[in-house]
């Protein structure tokens, strides 16, 4: 199913949120549950917005805007976070400033409430862009940063859907379960500088310390000058075509449209290899780029001049 890209119009400032893409339901999502999603989703877009208008950068805006989705029990980040096949959470998150052209990571962690913050002290506050397990939580702890016990990420209905899928697989079944959520936002600020960032718990039923493409520069992030971009999907695919930088490179190198570009990597390259996922994408002029192979997305937007646009049709999140 290919879903076309978003087009708007320039704007001076512009965020986009997502909170991970996958498959649909045959029937309706209940009204409860979407009424659910689609609060966060403008909970959290609104919050990057306000920060934006402040007049404040487009990295505070995505950090507000990261933290209320990684503080809900609805996404697969921090709070929401599916099991590994070892049925623990392993935390991924990754930042990136445009303009400064730093970028920070941690993945793997455990203790972490917030990765996002993490990753924004690495980039900030080391010299290194990536940290990964108690490496990363030591360095955490020692910025100040909240931890908690690893059950603070545990939630029952997680751990009864990792149940389910090793059980299937213990009968030779294949699990119909997937989980190629995922939480993110890229800005743009009314000085033109553009951030992204993604924070993750990975793929449900992961083994061996996995870790995808969320907490990998070029690959699930990345910002620039010309854009700041955003991943969700099947991350080893996003890993092999550096998906983020990619869509940076084609608006850079070859004058695509970030509508353009984004639509070319989801679909032309990382569809064709056989991977599914999708991206948000925002350019330095505030057009927006939205595009996915999956059957569903959840994202919302902002943008100067427009009303709030949230998309969460259909889509399976947990």
């Amino acid at each position: 199913m290919n879903q076309k890209p978003i087009a708007s119009s320039a704007a001076v400032t512009a965020i986009i949120v997502h909170g991970g893409c996958g498959n649909v339901y045959d029937a309706p999502m209940p009204p409860e549950k979407r009424a659910a999603y689609e609060s966060k989703l403008l909970e959290a877009v609104q919050a990057g917005y306000a920060v934006l208008q402040a007049g404040k950068s487009s990295l505070d805006a995505i950090q507000a805007s990261i933290l209320l989705l990684e503080d809900s029990p609805l996404f697969n980040s921090a709070r929401g976070a599916v099991f590994s096949n070892e049925e623990r959470v392993e935390l991924d998150a990754s930042i990136m400033d445009g303009a400064a052209f730093k970028a920070g990571a941690v993945a793997g962690v455990r203790t972490i409430k917030n990765p996002i913050l993490a990753a924004r002290q690495v980039m900030e506050h080391s010299e290194h862009v990536m940290m990964v397990g108690t490496g990363a939580e030591t360095f955490a702890a020692a910025r100040g940063l909240d931890l908690v016990d690893p059950s603070y990420f545990e939630l029952e209905e997680r751990r009864a859907q990792i149940k389910a899928v090793k059980l299937a697989e213990s009968q030779g079944l294949a699990s119909a379960e997937t989980k190629l959520g995922t939480v993110g936002a890229v800005a743009v600020d009314q000085a033109g500088r553009l951030a992204a960032g993604t924070s993750t718990g990975g793929m449900l039923n992961k083994r061996y310390g996995r870790v995808g493409d969320s907490p990998i520069i070029g690959a699930g992030t990345y910002a620039n000058h010309v854009c700041a971009v955003s991943g969700t999907g099947h991350g080893e695919f996003f890993i092999r075509h550096t998906v983020a930088h990619d869509i940076a490179a084609l608006m850079e190198y070859k004058g695509l449209t970030v509508e353009e570009a984004v639509q070319h990597v989801i679909h032309e390259k990382v569809g064709l290899a056989g991977g599914q996922g999708g991206v948000i994408a925002v350019d330095a002029q505030g057009s927006i780029g939205i595009t996915y192979s999956t059957k569903g997305m959840f994202w919302a937007y902002m943008k100067d001049g427009q009303a709030p646009q949230v998309n969460v049709d259909n889509i399976i999140i947990e």
